[in-house]
């Protein structure tokens, strides 16, 4: 039996070994708005209003340690941006507060930033080109590849949409 087409992750819940530093990564930083918080151990972030996108919590212990590399779990986890501009607008931010970057990817079908919260967490922030846009193999099949993504010409869309108004 195939999973139905339409089924979405709906959320994350992280544990993480600070909920102060964690919002700052993704409140202050990335922008998500809190929508509940259970005391100091725990909180709900979402976009949009929706009741949440992101659960962080302390439940296994306020400082405790980051998961090691080469160890099996979570490798990292995406959020996907509406459209190209407002990845911009995220990786303007990152650069005017100095916050460091692992990556940046042109994977065909989307363009991709890859960094890691205060928990060594992996992140992606990417947006995906319209699907009409993907490209194909010469069976028509989707294909992907991996190539450096120009940072400038991305934050270029700033500009172009500044020239709209």
């Amino acid at each position: 039996m195939a999973i139905h087409p339409k089924v979405k992750i709906g959320h994350i819940h992280l544990t993480v070994s600070n909920i102060d530093k964690s919002l700052d990564f993704y409140n202050k930083l990335l922008g998500f708005e809190i929508t509940t918080r259970f005391g100091d151990s725990a909180v709900f972030l979402s976009a949009g209003g929706y009741h949440h996108h992101i659960g962080l919590n302390t439940w296994q212990g306020e400082g405790i340690p980051p998961q090691p590399m080469g160890y099996a779990g979570l490798y990292h986890f995406a959020i996907l941006y509406p459209e190209r501009y407002e990845l911009a607008k995220v990786v303007k931010k990152l650069n005017e507060n100095k916050y460091p970057l692992e990556g940046a990817s042109d994977h065909g079908v989307s363009e991709a930033i890859y960094l890691r919260d205060p928990d060594n967490i992996g992140v992606e922030l990417y947006w995906d080109r319209p699907k009409s846009a993907w490209p194909k193999d010469n069976q028509g099949n989707t294909t992907m590849y991996t190539e450096p993504l120009d940072l400038d010409e991305l934050l270029q869309e700033l500009k172009k949409i500044k020239l709209k108004k």
